[in-house]
């Protein structure tokens, strides 16, 4: 059964992916800088090591956890006796609060966001910064989910649902996409959008401090860090938009990614 969750999470993200990737192509929000080819090269790359050391480090540890916790009747689902679909939506719901918290925490604890901090270094947005993260991340942020599984004891199902949706997720509200400001009114309030998330990613960090949630847009006004993005969105090609004020010329730099999070530029929280 496992398999098969990891194969249909396989197929929700590499469909996701291309899905995202022609309606941007087709209706762009912002005009393309004119290195697209190489964006979309430099972050499969960076995808494609990740999953290989995700994969080799995290992913089977995290299985048999996932495995054991739900065979020993860890966590608050269970003790609640939470089952089937009623289990499967409120862990979706519970896990995306966690992910809002631990997205906060990677901007506001500076340890943490040395790390994070490689993924905002892009300059522009579009579908492939949905896979711009550095591993250092990756690897810490698998050990912070492990503790979910034991506070929450999620099913294995459940677990897989909600990684499939932070990765469309993910995909959908980091693409070149826009809605009209009528259709942006109704779906912003349920549901992190393009322009919601653009904003995260401004330099003007009157917006880049704010927007922290990841599926349902709710938990930054419930806890205070929802920041209206500006009418239309980011209007710019990017360049002086998107991004971090420092180091922009090494955004597609292999060795500028890997060591981010040993470089001082960038480390203040507040600009």
């Amino acid at each position: 059964m496992e398999i098969d969750l990891d194969t249909g999470r396989l197929y929700v993200f590499i469909g996701g992916f291309f899905l995202f990737a022609v309606i941007e192509s087709l209706f762009p929000k912002r005009s393309w800088d004119g290195m697209r080819i190489k964006r979309f090269s430099f972050h499969i790359a960076v995808a494609s090591f990740n999953t290989i050391l995700i994969r080799v480090f995290a992913y089977v540890p995290m299985l048999l956890w996932l495995v054991y916790v739900e065979e020993e009747g860890w966590g608050i689902s269970r003790w609640l006796g939470l089952v089937g679909w009623t289990e499967i939506i409120v862990s979706i719901i519970v896990l995306d609060m966690f992910d809002y918290f631990w997205h906060r925490a990677n901007h506001r604890i500076g340890f943490l966001w040395r790390f994070h901090k490689a993924h905002h270094a892009d300059t522009y947005m579009d579908v492939s910064t949905a896979l711009r993260f550095h591993p250092g991340e990756l690897l810490i942020s698998f050990i912070v989910k492990a503790s979910w599984v034991a506070i929450w004891g999620p099913t294995v199902i459940a677990w897989f649902l909600f990684e499939a949706l932070v990765s469309l997720s993910a995909q959908f509200h980091h693409s070149n996409i826009d809605f009209s400001n009528k259709t942006e009114k109704v779906l912003s309030p349920l549901i992190v959008t393009p322009r919601y998330h653009a904003a995260h990613h401004a330099i003007d960090r009157e917006y880049g401090n704010a927007n922290f949630s990841t599926i349902f847009s709710i938990w930054d006004r419930v806890f205070f860090s929802y920041s209206k993005p500006a009418l239309g969105g980011m209007t710019t090609a990017g360049k002086d938009s998107l991004g971090l004020p420092e180091g922009r010329s090494q955004a597609f730099s292999i060795t500028a990614w890997l060591i981010e999070p040993f470089t001082k530029r960038n480390l203040n929280l507040d600009n």
